[in-house]
C-alpha cells in the first residue's frame, strides 16, 4: 500500500467539491457542529427542567418498559422537547458525521505524506467510522421518533439502545484516530523546531 498521495490525487479532493477547499468544509461543518450542539443543549436542559430524565437516557432505555417510564415522567411537554431534539439531531448527524470523516480524511493524508504508516493504515477505515456512526444515529433517531409516537412495540427500545452504543463506539474511534492525527502533527513539528 503506497503511503503516499500525488499531486493528482490531493487536487481531486478539491475538484469532487468545485472550488470548496477541504478546510473550508471542515471549517463550516465544524461551525455547523458546535451550533447544532449548542441547540440540543438548550433543549435538553429544557427537558431536565420538567424533572425527567436526559434525552441520553432515553437512548439507553434499553426496553420498553424503561422508555415508557421516561415518557411518563417527561409529560407531554416533555415529549414534545424529545421530539424537538430528535428532529434537530438529524442536523447534528450530518455535520459531526461530514466534519469527522473529513477531518480523518485530512489526517489519513497527513499520515500518507509524511510516512506515519500506522496512522495511515488506521486511516482507511476511520472516516468510515464517522459516516456509519451517523448512519446507526439516524436509525437510532427513527426508532425513538416512532416510540414517541406510541408504535414500535416491545422490540423497538433495544434496536434503538443498541443502535446508541454502536453510534458512540464508532464516533468515538473516528473522534480518537483525528485526536491522534493531532498529536502527530503537534509531534513532527516539534521535532522540526528543535
Amino acid at each position: 500500500m503506497s503511503v503516499t498521495r500525488s499531486p493528482t490525487e490531493r487536487r481531486a479532493d478539491r475538484s469532487r467539491f468545485g472550488s470548496i477547499s477541504r478546510k473550508q468544509l471542515l471549517i463550516a461543518f465544524g461551525f455547523a457542529t458546535g451550533a447544532f450542539f449548542i441547540a440540543l443543549s438548550v433543549i435538553d436542559q429544557r427537558l431536565a427542567a420538567t424533572g425527567g430524565p436526559s434525552i441520553l437516557d432515553l437512548e439507553f432505555a434499553g426496553s420498553s418498559d424503561r422508555a415508557a417510564e421516561i415518557m411518563a415522567e417527561w409529560g407531554a411537554h416533555g415529549r414534545y422537547l424529545a421530539r424537538l431534539s430528535l428532529w434537530i439531531d438529524f442536523g447534528f448527524m450530518v455535520s459531526y458525521g461530514a466534519f469527522f470523516a473529513l477531518a480523518a480524511l485530512a489526517t489519513r493524508d497527513f499520515a500518507r505524506e509524511r510516512g506515519l504508516r500506522a496512522l495511515a493504515v488506521a486511516g482507511v477505515a476511520a472516516p468510515f467510522f464517522a459516516i456509519a456512526a451517523a448512519l446507526f444515529d439516524v436509525a437510532e433517531n427513527v426508532i425513538w421518533l416512532l416510540v414517541l409516537g406510541g408504535h414500535g412495540g416491545e422490540i423497538a427500545p433495544p434496536i434503538a439502545t443498541s443502535c446508541a452504543a454502536l453510534k458512540f463506539l464508532l464516533i468515538g474511534l473516528a473522534i480518537f484516530y483525528v485526536l491522534w492525527g493531532l498529536l502527530s502533527r503537534v509531534a513532527k513539528r516539534a521535532k522540526r523546531g528543535l
